[in-house]
């Protein structure tokens, strides 16, 4: 009777410690998979700040009117060409 005790607790050791091992190792691949999608996120934000940036770069008004005067030949009228029309 003691030798079937001393060989359920020794089984038992041995999947618990088998059990710790996969735990420990399940719980670095999840880690190294959290730094990786850290990594992503800090790249997809920098690329944000990025695009945002031209963004803000393309919208100004001065950026507007440098490429309606030179792309599209537009210019603000004469005083002598404005026509105000009344109802």
């Amino acid at each position: 009777m003691r030798h079937l005790l001393v060989a359920v607790l020794l089984a038992a050791n041995v999947i618990t410690a088998i059990g710790v091992v996969h735990a420990r190792h399940d719980y670095r691949q999840l880690y190294i998979d959290l730094t990786r999608l850290e990594r992503a996120r800090d790249e997809l934000n920098i690329d944000f700040g990025r695009l945002q940036l031209e963004q803000a770069t393309w919208a100004m008004s001065n950026r507007v009117d440098q490429v309606a005067r030179e792309r599209l030949g537009m210019r603000f009228p004469e005083t002598a060409e404005i026509v105000v029309v009344r109802p």
